[in-house]
Formats: structure tokens, sequence, C-alpha cells
């Protein structure tokens, strides 16, 4: 099953894409219930592409909460066409789905 949750909507002039990404955007200051640091565990990439086309591009750090949530919109999509969002994190794991512009 993906982390990734995403809704993509074309709209007059733009697509409107919202996305919620399952991760624990773990800054490495926060101590566990033994006073211990947790490690740093965060997502440093998201790309989303449509049609081959890179759309957004979002570098994050340590400063983005837990399972953050997406909204941008972009010009030149049209309904049907693929949207692809994927994420790489600090640990090298990564996601990606592919849906639809609805």
């Amino acid at each position: 099953m993906s982390t990734i949750r995403v809704r993509a909507l074309a709209e007059r002039e733009a697509v409107t894409v919202q996305c919620l990404i399952r991760h624990p955007m773990d800054s490495g200051f926060i101590k566990d219930s033994s006073g211990s640091l947790i490690p740093p565990h965060y997502i440093e990439t998201v790309v989303v592409t449509s049609s081959g086309r890179t759309v957004f591009t979002a570098y994050w750090g340590p400063a983005v909460s837990k399972d953050p949530f997406l909204s941008f919109s972009f010009e030149g999509g049209s309904k049907g066409d693929p949207l692809s969002i994927a994420w790489t994190d600090n640990k090298g794991q990564s996601d990606s789905v592919t849906t639809h512009i609805l």
C-alpha cells in the first residue's frame, strides 16, 4: 500500500493537486519516552510529473511536520493525463504513485 494519497482536478485554466504523504518526518531533536534522541528521518525531495514533464519539485528537511500535506496548481494539464508523485527520504527510502487527472 502506498504512503501517498493524491487527488488532481482539472479546473478552468489549471490542475489543482492535493496530496497527503504518510511519513514520520522526525527531526532528530525529539526524545523518546526513555530520553534518547529519535534519529532524523524525513523526506528530502518530492517530484511531481505530468505526461513526462516535471511540474513541481520540493526540497524538504526536518522542519516539515509529520504526514505532510501538499497542495499546488499547475497549467498545461488536462483530464485523463497521467500524474506521478515520488518522494525520497534521508534514509534512502522512497515511494511513488501514478494516477490520472480528474
